[in-house]
Parts: structure tokens; C-alpha cells; sequence
């Protein structure tokens, strides 16, 4: 009979044959990067900002480089789209629908990372921010001052997005879970175009 630390041992090298480590998050953003060039997914946020908590939740589609849609269902019903020029958000309770340059517009938000091709590491110091639960995380420093964001956590699962945490210059910290994830469908271009419907102000940012 085997000594029984002998047996031991077999049993963690067998699982660990069966069950290999799980990559850094770093190396699985850029798998998740490079893997996605079309994404969909649900996702739910929450802002909390002393004391006061916000929800919502609705679907994302991106298509790299740049084009995006992030459509809120609740609790209202808000559309942001951009076609990698312009970026429109319509509002339908409202009846408006704001018109501004992309690049502008979106800075280092959550819509521009995820939909450029490597514009979290440009703009952002990554560094390895350890396992916690199922989930490998990073964290991410910006590399100028005046960052609309002070840092931002990603947490990755088998080289997907699954979680983004962010703290914001105005003392906001927003999470935004997704899920149902859709890596490469076919995206039609439509998705990323925008016409305001009839009735409906049209008003040009800066």
C-alpha cells in the first residue's frame, strides 16, 4: 500500500493536471482583446456616491475598433451609440438626441475601452490585482492626471469580461456586471448607426 502522503500528493498533481491555474488577468484582458471582435452582452450597473445608489441595466454590442451601442432598458429608456465618428445619445422620455465627435466625447469611459483595440493600456498602468473568488482581477491607473476615472478593476473569468469597477473624478463608484456573453455574431452595421426619429430635437455638444 502507498504511504498516504504519497497518495496525497498524486491526487494534487492529478487535479492539477485536470484543473490548470487559471491565467493572470492582465494576459486575459489581452485574450479577451484580441478574441472580441464583436462582443454582446447584458449588463446591469450600479453608481453608489455617499450613501445614494443608482441601478440600471441593458445590453451592450461592440464592434472593434470603436463602434459601440449601449442601450439602457431600466430604468429608463436611454441609447448611446457610436459609429467610431460620432456618438448619439438619444433619450426617449425626453424626445432629444444629443450629437457629438466620438473621440471627444468618450475619453477613457467604459464604452471607449472596451470598444478600442488597446486603449486601456494606453491610457492606464495595469497591474495584477489577485483572485478573488472565481475571478481574476487587475487594476488600472491612469497615466495622466487628468483621467476622468481614478481607477478602474476588471475582473476576468476563462478570457472574458465579467465585472468592471470604477471611481470616478466626482466621487462616483460604478459597477457593471455582464452577462450572457456573445463573442464574434455577426453585428449589421445598423446597430452602430443612428437616425433621430421624427418629432425628435436634435442637439449638437461640444
Amino acid at each position: 500500500m502507498k504511504p498516504f502522503f504519497t497518495m496525497l500528493a498524486a491526487a494534487a498533481i492529478a487535479a492539477s493536471l485536470a484543473a490548470p491555474a487559471q491565467a493572470s488577468a492582465v494576459a486575459q484582458l489581452k485574450a479577451f482583446v484580441s478574441g472580441s471582435k464583436t462582443l454582446s452582452a447584458d449588463f446591469s450597473q450600479t453608481v453608489t456616491n455617499k450613501g445614494k445608489r443608482e441601478e440600471a441595466s441593458g445590453r451592450l454590442e461592440i464592434a472593434r475598433p470603436g463602434k459601440f451601442r449601449w442601450e439602457y432598458s431600466k430604468p429608463y429608456s436611454q441609447l448611446i451609440v457610436g459609429d467610431g465618428k460620432t456618438l448619439w445619445i438619444y433619450d426617449q422620455d425626453l424626445a432629444q438626441a444629443t450629437r457629438k465627435a466620438q473621440g471627444a466625447a468618450l475619453g477613457s469611459s467604459p464604452a471607449a475601452l472596451l470598444a478600442g483595440s488597446n486603449e486601456i493600456e494606453r491610457s492606464y498602468k495595469l497591474n495584477e490585482a489577485g483572485k478573488q473568488g472565481e475571478l481574476e482581477w487587475l487594476a488600472a491607473s491612469p497615466k495622466k492626471q487628468d483621467n476622468t476615472f481614478s481607477a478602474i478593476r476588471m475582473g476576468f473569468k476563462n478570457n472574458m469580461l465579467v465585472e468592471m469597477q470604477l471611481t470616478d473624478s466626482f466621487g462616483n463608484d460604478t459597477r457593471i456586471v455582464f452577462g450572457k456573453p456573445q463573442q464574434n455574431a455577426a453585428l449589421p452595421a445598423s446597430r452602430f448607426a443612428f437616425v433621430p426619429p421624427k418629432g425628435v430635437d436634435v442637439v449638437s455638444g461640444d
